[in-house]
């Protein structure tokens, strides 16, 4: 049987989503177009994945983009799959186009404006809302955004695909080594009793590193350490700070690996994004901070249940006084609960079947 045709858009191909990308493929014949291509990034990693560059054009400070859409129109494509943005203005007229064109078009809403969340999810955008209406089907990657989009459209297509990483299968069906526990502390140094790590770029200064340094200041040094996995502009200097263990980026999963086992509760105070899937597979606790006008969080933060497999933290004090009381049994259920939420929601193959259901292949 032959495959249906698909292009896809997006602007590149980071390296977390290739798994799912390359798994999709294996259902339909996907062609992937990026706008930005030559995408560079300091401390990003882009995927080698084969793709096709789009001319395209940024205006008004970046917010709007023009993107050739004549390889959409060919006749080969059944579907073509877009950004649930409305700053896309050939999205627009793709849109418009479809009673000439005739092709099913799916947008993928990729995350909620972060900084406009507060709002979007009290008013949902009116702009978002008149591309949804013109769409065939949507994909989002939460089952709260879908929840919100399917009160206002009950009979369109619309699903979660549960957004998820590369290789979060490969962490999951790794063999936990608690036994070495102790040796790998010795082959990293690490002396301290209870280990937070936190694991992310250090490139966007929503990610609240002041509250870390604060959360490293307020702890008992001689008892709590942290475990640092990340570069960028932002990086504080953590050099002063004898509990502190500063590995910068790091690549090689073996070391990742033997970190997280390490590593007692995996901590980031703001914008938790897909870092938190990884930190979950590997069955971590999460601790962040709740959602608020002065601490952004990503999509994925929805993952996040408060005392079930993580902890929402309401301020800097409520920090100090809760992570003292967490006694090692709490946070050994919390991360067995964080790893089977990952086993029943969080897969590349749940992703991609999700992706597939409004596909009617």
């Amino acid at each position: 049987m032959e495959k249906m045709k698909v292009a896809l858009l997006n602007p590149m191909v980071p390296h977390y989503r290739e798994e799912f990308f390359k798994l999709l493929s294996s259902y339909v014949d996907l062609d992937i177009y990026t706008y930005q291509n030559q995408y560079s990034k300091k401390n990003f990693k882009i995927s080698d994945l084969s793709v096709k560059s789009l001319k395209s054009l940024l205006f008004f400070k970046k917010r709007f983009l023009l993107f050739s859409i004549t390889p959409f129109l060919f006749k080969r494509y059944h579907t073509i799959i877009l950004m649930l943005h409305f700053g896309h203005i050939s999205t627009w007229l793709l849109l418009l186009l479809k009673v000439f064109h005739r092709k099913k078009i799916i947008l993928w809403g990729q995350g909620i404006s972060v900084k406009r969340y507060m709002e979007e999810e009290r008013k949902p955008n009116l702009l978002l809302k008149q591309m949804i209406r013109m769409a065939d089907g949507v994909w989002l990657y939460t089952e709260k955004e879908r929840d919100q989009w399917k009160a206002i459209f009950p009979n369109k297509k619309i699903v979660a695909l549960n957004n998820t990483i590369s290789g979060v299968g490969e962490i999951l069906g790794a063999k936990n080594s608690h036994l070495d526990r102790q040796k790998l502390k010795e082959k990293y140094k690490i002396v301290h009793q209870t280990c937070f790590i936190f694991c992310a770029r250090f490139d966007n200064p929503h990610r609240r590193v002041d509250l870390l340094v604060n959360s490293i200041k307020d702890l008992d040094s001689s008892v709590y350490g942290f475990i640092i996995i990340g570069e960028g502009q932002f990086k504080p200097d953590f050099s002063s700070y004898p509990n502190v263990y500063d590995f910068g980026s790091v690549y090689d999963k073996q070391i990742k690996d033997e970190l997280f086992e390490v590593a007692d509760i995996y901590y980031q105070p703001g914008w938790v994004g897909l870092s938190v899937v990884e930190a979950m597979a590997y069955g971590k606790p999460i601790l962040t901070y709740k959602r608020s006008e002065e601490v952004l969080q990503c999509v994925e933060y929805d993952y996040i249940k408060d005392h079930v497999n993580g902890i929402l933290l309401a301020d800097s004090d409520d920090f100090k006084e809760r992570v003292p009381l967490l006694s090692d049994s709490e946070i050994s259920a919390m991360g067995r609960n964080s790893k089977e939420f990952v086993r029943r929601k969080l897969t590349m193959k749940s992703m991609v079947e999700n992706a597939l259901s409004i596909m009617a292949i």
